[in-house]
């Protein structure tokens, strides 16, 4: 498949399913760095867009330098997830046995940190994976965090 096809196809795709906005929580230095921003580590926090009562927390490796402070540095494919029950989850009558829920961009050229959701029917549980994905060719860098569906019963 050429390289534009598999651009296409993931416009498109990323254009149809509802994807979660993130919300940042903090971000700590992890190198110095003596000309621009340092290394760091920052964590997101988002929900769940076709879950509701599914949230997760995503730590991921940002680059400093200069490079970084402006925009066009590589973000290394290092991250990691964590993803709970926050209150009642009622599944949609048509949950997709696979779908994207969160994606963010990590280079300015189409390399991207994405979380998918499963659904382990026998076992009743969410899964989410976060990996990191370019056009061309991805890594296998990934993390996994799962969410066993529980009776909520709230606040006492």
């Amino acid at each position: 498949m050429k390289p534009a096809s598999v651009f296409l196809a993931l416009a498109l795709l990323a254009a149809v399913a509802p994807v979660a906005q993130a919300e940042e929580i903090g971000c700590t230095s992890t190198t110095f760095r003596v000309f621009g921003a340092n290394d760091k580590i920052c964590v997101y926090a988002f929900d769940d867009p076709r879950v509701p009562g599914a949230a997760c927390h995503i730590s991921q490796a940002r680059t400093g330098g200069i490079s970084g402070s402006l925009g066009l540095a590589e973000d290394p494919s290092r991250f990691s997830i964590a993803c709970r029950q926050v209150g009642p989850i009622t599944l949609p009558d048509k949950l997709p046995k696979e779908e994207s829920v969160f994606s963010e961009s990590t280079s300015i050229f189409f390399k991207n940190t994405e979380v998918v959701r499963l659904y382990d029917r026998k076992r009743n549980t969410l899964v989410y994976v976060a990996i990191s994905r370019k056009v061309i060719e991805g890594s296998p860098m990934n993390a996994i965090s799962t969410v066993p569906i529980q009776r909520w019963e709230g606040a006492r």
